[in-house]
């Protein structure tokens, strides 16, 4: 019905734009009568012995989220927080008098990461260590549920629920049966035993060396789960990994008995011991307020207190890609201009490059490692803090800094560069099409798509993999205090995880952006007289609006809902889409895996 409304307001505003009927003064109304309407959310205002209420089904992100004027216009702010938001909002609550507890509820999407997760699980945690109670419910409690609510002094599980317990696993979609179908070549060239990117294009399954890796870091992941969970409730870690073997799914009396949660109950009951606890009426409301409604009570509270001493926490999430990027995507050329103008910038001390990346482009990456490095030369420290992955081309961008930081359970590595080489002669031929040239040199249609590539064509892009590759090593080298050699042994494509990495010295220490924000302001000297900037800046709505005024009405539309595979499906065709490198060389993480 919301997604019904959208369309409406779209098509009534398209039609005003058409008609020219919005004069400027309407539009300065319109704006502030959306604004109003906007900030109707829930009061802000904290009543004493108030519970502070974390939907789980949260979806938690690297950059702060926008909102479209869609959303807006009909009260469906999507439910997004950043991760510095919401770290920085529970930690502030546990020095609110006001705040006594903290309730998680709801169940999640699964779009969060588990290096994600780690890190407002350590805000939990100084929440909890401050005296505070956490209470947490489910109906449903899946893996990564568990992962942050272990710690909660109660666990309560719905009596007709259930719990996952059944491992992590991971699924690679594999194109190739597909393209042969339908007629379309693959030709690749590629450095490193391990670079298994390509291989949902060449193979119709892991080959050995992919599965060995991907085994390796998943069970270096799935023990990070175990003992970080054990050691927050009365079992031992072995459990779980029998649980998993043997049962996968518990029955809810079956999780009481194994002390993985530590009552069974419905709502209503949970309601009326929140009421106790904070000795409310029976007849009364709950005291309570929510994540996002006391973030932006504090938002209020710090406006206009800036120092100009700033830390520049600057995101990049997303593949990374050559030009301008998307909302979703990492453009070297756009990514770059920004740190261009943070190098300018007088106010800058210390920034913080906080990487959520898979890879992408070689070429796009070291446009950005240039500026990385110049900022570094203009005396400026360059702290980088690691998320759920930051591999390949996502680790490139971060040799040119003082310090890494990542989380135990972050995806790095896979040092490895591969070029992909699609053609559509069959499919062409097979439906009567055919191409014929006439040119001035033996390489000039080096880069059609039209047919297979020669050998002489071949030899070429193997060159510049194997040119890049040699560069990706020797700046690893230098960053890390490596040989050479030293390097191309963790190398060949390799993923490993955050703790691997930091005993093959890939990084420096585990932490998260907290901790590298830390670490910036004590390299930087600037004691407690800093404010953190965060870039790229967002657009608001209300630019959006202004800007759709005049410009494209698409915008105003919303995402149509999916199912979850097709979302896959359509991931699949816009990484293909992104493979835009000059020369078609990339250093991204192995394709699309699905882990859970």
């Amino acid at each position: 019905m919301k997604d019904f409304f959208k369309q409406i307001f779209s098509s009534c505003l398209g039609t005003m734009l058409a008609l020219g009927l919005l004069s400027t003064l309407s539009i300065t109304a319109f704006v502030a009568l959306i604004a109003l309407f906007s900030s109707q959310d829930s009061t802000s205002y904290v009543e004493d012995e108030s519970i502070l209420v974390f939907d789980s089904s949260l979806i938690i992100q690297d950059r702060q989220p926008s909102s479209s004027v869609g959303d807006v216009l009909v009260g469906d702010i999507p439910n997004v927080m950043s991760l510095r938001d919401v770290t920085k909002t529970i930690r502030a609550a546990a020095e609110d008098a006001k705040i006594t507890g903290l309730f998680i509820d709801g169940r999640m999407d699964g779009f969060n990461g588990y290096a994600t997760l780690k890190e407002v699980r350590q805000a939990l945690k100084a929440f909890k260590e401050a005296g505070k109670k956490i209470y947490a419910y489910d109906v449903n409690l899946t893996e990564r549920e568990f992962y942050l609510t272990s710690l909660a002094d109660e666990i309560w599980l719905n009596p007709i629920g259930a719990m996952e317990i059944n491992g992590f696993g991971a699924e690679q979609m594999f194109w190739t049966g597909a393209l042969e179908k339908y007629g379309i070549g693959v030709q690749v060239v590629r450095v490193g035993s391990y670079k298994g990117a390509v291989e949902p294009f060449t193979l119709k399954e892991f080959s050995p060396e992919n599965r060995e890796q991907t085994q390796a870091f998943l069970g270096d992941l799935w023990s990070e789960f175990k003992n970080t969970t054990a050691g927050d409730r009365p079992f031992d870690a072995n459990a779980l990994q029998t649980i998993a073997n043997n049962q996968g799914i518990i029955e809810p009396e079956a999780a009481k008995s194994a002390e993985l949660v530590t009552r069974l109950a419905y709502f209503d009951e949970i309601l009326a011991e929140l009421k106790t606890f904070t000795g409310t009426d029976e007849d009364e409301d709950l005291p309570q307020i929510s994540l996002t409604a006391y973030r932006d009570k504090l938002a209020l509270e710090d406006f206009g207190e800036f120092s100009d001493n700033i830390v520049a926490v600057v995101y990049a999430e997303g593949g990374i890609v050559g030009g301008e990027g998307t909302p979703t995507s990492i453009g070297g050329d756009s990514l770059s201009r920004e740190l261009r103008q943070l190098r300018f910038d007088d106010q800058v001390k210390a920034l913080v490059l906080r990487i959520n990346s898979p890879g992408g482009s070689a070429i796009a990456s070291d446009i950005i490692l240039r500026e990385l490095k110049l900022i570094r030369e203009a005396g400026i420290p360059v702290i980088v803090s690691m998320g759920d992955i930051a591999a390949s081309g996502g680790y490139w961008i971060a040799t040119e800094s003082d310090y890494i930081f990542a989380h135990n359970n972050t995806i790095t590595g896979s040092i490895g560069v591969f070029g992909l080489l699609p053609n559509i002669q069959k499919i062409g031929n097979d439906n009567g099409f055919t191409w014929d040239t006439v040119q001035t040199g033996d390489l000039a249609t080096l880069g059609s798509g039209s047919r297979p590539k020669t050998e002489k064509e071949l030899a070429i892009f193997q060159g510049f993999v194997n040119d890049i590759y040699d560069d990706f090593l020797e700046r690893v080298a230098q960053s890390r205090g490596l040989t050479k050699d030293e390097v191309n042994k963790i190398a060949q494509g390799r993923v490993w995880s955050g703790e691997d990495a930091k005993n093959i010295k890939l990084v420096d220490e585990i932490g998260g952006l907290d901790a590298a924000i830390a670490h910036a302001v004590k390299v930087a000297e600037l004691g407690d007289d800093y404010s953190v900037g965060e870039y790229p800046l967002q657009q608001t709505w209300e630019e959006e609006l202004l800007e759709n005024l005049f410009g494209n009405q698409d915008a105003f539309l919303g995402d149509d809902v999916v199912t979850q595979e097709w979302q896959k499906f359509q991931e699949g065709l816009e990484l293909w889409r992104s493979l835009n490198d000059p020369k078609q060389v990339y250093a991204i993480f192995p394709w699309q895996m699905d882990i859970d």
